[in-house]
């Protein structure tokens, strides 16, 4: 996931909040990670793979719905991962890095470098075979990950690197979505993506009329949840689609909320103003309540929300996924498995593949003059953060989900995954410790 740019739109310590919670959630990420190999690979591995399949669900008469506890986590909890998505994709198109075309051409085209490239080099080694399908996965970048990495750099780190990164992710987490949306879909089920559109409709008309009960648009997200889950398209792009309807300006002119601020504080400087005096007098309360009121109304819906589940997000639904994907019983065909063609595909895309596409895209964008480079940002910065958004990992995982139902292809792109990811991090992070301004001594 991305995070709020840090420029004029968004104050710095918001930056620095998101990026402290991600790096923070990289951690437990790591965690849960290291749990599920464990695991795995212990004597409790049936117990795990036996949890990861158990099913659960409601049932009416002779109806029933019900899916694994992997299924839950991957296509009802990812929904909200890819919603909070949605919220930052929207944001960074209306008011962030991406709002217009001179900020938006570098992180824009280093993106598509970084998903072009790696597909390619994926597909060369599996054109035709059975890991085929596979060309999406390591199109991906975790930015949880790739900022705890830069984290361990603390102030040498320039900003405009890592608003450079996650500008990136956000291009690359849009481009994630389409390709699930368009290339991982068997059918589709016109009467129920017509339900999902119903909804969504009806969403926008809700926000249109500025409805505000939250019951309102949860009954509506679930109905277009529901609606995309049946349609054959995965459920997770239903949370993108909800989030892209959320407003992220403010709902209320600026000048009113000062009208209004103005002329109740009048009334209340001129009142006996006490912990307790609102409880009897009553125009004080509702002075307190329009200011309030008012003051609620400029809150932008979509950082709002983004702020509420952000921490959800980060400490719970992907430490989940983590645990419910990561798990791997990596036995001697998998060890010997580093010549497969699907693993190597996704090492070679994920850590060649994307410092590649990125700098080398990059490079394109500014020599056309259609961008510059952030202040205070080299080129072989650029090219150590090429090398970090080579941490797949979480969104890799996903798509390999999608791509897969052999087991032991599945399980060779989880070595994979997780191999690119290790080397890509301990080679980005030897770059930037060479290429990072060295810490000054007192």
């Amino acid at each position: 996931m991305a995070t709020p740019s840090g420029d004029r739109h968004h104050p710095q310590s918001i930056f620095d909040r998101f990026v402290h919670s991600q790096v923070t959630g990289s951690a437990l990420l790591l965690v849960c990670t290291a749990a599920a190999l464990a695991l795995a690979n212990s004597r409790w591995a049936a117990t795990y793979f036996g949890l990861l399949y158990t099913k659960s669900g409601v049932s009416w008469g002779s109806a029933s719905f019900a899916l694994s506890v992997q299924l839950w986590i991957n296509d009802l909890l990812m929904v909200v991962f890819f919603f909070v998505v949605g919220l930052e994709i929207k944001r960074e198109l209306v008011v962030g890095q991406l709002s217009s075309a001179k900020r938006a051409t570098l992180p824009v085209m280093a993106a598509l470098g970084g998903m072009v490239v790696p597909a390619l080099l994926y597909s060369y080694f599996n054109a035709g075979g059975a890991g085929a399908p596979g060309w999406g996965i390591p199109m991906a970048t975790d930015i949880a990950f790739a900022l705890g990495v830069l984290s361990l750099f603390g102030a040498r780190v320039p900003v405009g690197l890592k608003v450079f990164l996650t500008a990136l992710a956000i291009v690359d987490d849009l481009g994630a979505v389409l390709v699930i949306a368009i290339f991982y879909t068997a059918q589709i089920n016109a009467l129920a993506l017509a339900a999902a559109a119903i909804g969504l409709a009806l969403i926008a008309l809700a926000n249109r009329k500025g409805l505000r009960h939250p019951l309102i648009y949860v009954v509506l997200a679930l109905c277009v949840w529901a609606g995309v889950l049946g349609s054959g398209v995965h459920a997770t792009v239903a949370g993108v689609l909800v989030a892209l309807l959320v407003p992220v300006r403010a709902g209320r002119d600026p000048q009113a909320l000062l009208d209004v601020a103005h002329a109740r504080l009048v009334e209340l400087r001129s009142s006996r103003l006490t912990p307790e005096s609102m409880i009897e007098d009553r125009s004080q309360l509702d002075a307190i309540s329009d200011i309030y009121r008012a003051s609620g109304e400029m809150r932008p819906v979509g950082l709002v929300l983004e702020e509420m589940f952000h921490p959800f997000v980060a400490f719970a639904i992907l430490p989940l996924f983590a645990f419910f994907n990561a798990g791997v019983a990596i036995d001697g065909s998998l060890a010997d498995g580093r010549r497969d063609p699907v693993t190597l595909g996704i090492i070679v895309g994920l850590v060649l593949g994307k410092q590649i596409g990125i700098t080398l895209f990059s490079w394109v964008a500014v020599r056309s003059k259609r961008a510059d480079l952030p202040d205070g940002v080299t080129w072989s910065q650029i090219y150590g953060g090429a090398c970090l958004a080579g941490i797949g990992f979480t969104m890799s995982l996903f798509v390999t989900e999608l791509a897969f139902n052999d087991a032991t292809i599945l399980a060779r792109a989880k070595v994979g995954i997780l191999t690119a990811s290790m080397v890509a991090a301990l080679w980005g992070a030897v770059i930037l410790w060479f290429r990072l301004p060295q810490p000054t001594r007192t």
